[in-house]
């Protein structure tokens, strides 16, 4: 009995009624925070912070490409440790914030594509080149498009969440292959600007706004999953009580706003 309590909190957290209603409360404070930082970030990086010596003021696309391809990253483990959750307890919510994930991580691994495109342009002297690092990259894109894909694949939900799940979890292998390319095989693409392991290899001027966009952006991602979680919620559990209640109280507030 004293196991079974000590694991309530943790399907507590599976809960898609206890997930709505507690981020409701927490979505104020996060757009705010996510729109202050967004702000303040992109004000920064690309109206105060230095010239590079050898870019100029092409090298500014940074501020928006460092921090979308690091979301597309850690978004995709995200996802498929969503997945897993889902495989392992069989936890509806799970399945929920991996089918939310996957859009949003194709939009930001499409972003990093398209801004560093627009970044190798002046760079390199051409949009695109077969890469190591752009290559698993674009391949990154396909197995969040794939991962999404599957959601519609099969007449059955749950069959369309294992098998979503499965591929999220066979994707993971190619996320170190990403963050290892330059390292592992001759590339085009400058080395990783930030390491855990070292100090940033470039100007702490130019740091300093780039780590507040990071900052953001993960805000940014927070938001946005929430959003999606939350309307996946109410698309899946629409016969639910407490669904049929939440859109009843709105069908009165709308109708005690119109006689207004």
């Amino acid at each position: 009995m004293a196991s079974n309590r000590d694991w309530t909190w943790f399907y507590r957290l599976g809960s898609p009624r206890w997930f709505y209603e507690t981020t409701g409360r927490w979505l104020p404070w996060l757009w705010t925070l996510t729109l202050l930082l967004l702000t303040a970030g992109l004000v920064w990086g690309l109206g105060y912070a230095p010239q590079d010596a050898k870019q100029g003021n092409s090298f500014r696309i940074i501020y928006l490409h460092v921090p979308v391809s690091f979301l597309a990253l850690a978004g995709y483990y995200l996802m498929a440790i969503a997945g897993a959750i889902g495989l392992i307890w069989k936890m509806k919510l799970s399945y929920m914030v991996m089918k939310s994930a996957a859009p949003i991580g194709a939009a930001l691994t499409f972003l990093a594509l398209f801004t560093g495109a627009v970044w190798g342009k002046p760079t390199w002297g051409t949009y695109w080149v077969w890469d190591a690092r752009i290559t698993s990259m674009l391949i990154l894109l396909f197995l969040y498009l794939g991962v999404l894909a599957l959601q519609y694949a099969f007449h059955s939900q749950e069959s369309g969440n294992k098998a979503s799940a499965i591929l999220a979890l066979v994707g993971t292998v190619n996320i170190p292959i990403i963050y290892k390319s330059v390292d592992w095989w001759y590339t085009l693409h400058q080395p990783a600007t930030i390491k855990l392991t070292s100090a940033p290899s470039m100007h702490i001027d130019m740091f300093q706004p780039l780590l507040m966009m990071i900052i953001a952006l993960y805000c940014f991602y927070a938001l946005a999953l929430i959003l999606f979680t939350r309307a996946e919620i109410l698309q899946r559990e629409r016969k639910a009580a407490w669904v049929c209640e939440l859109a009843l109280q709105a069908d009165k507030d709308s109708a005690g706003e119109a006689e207004e």
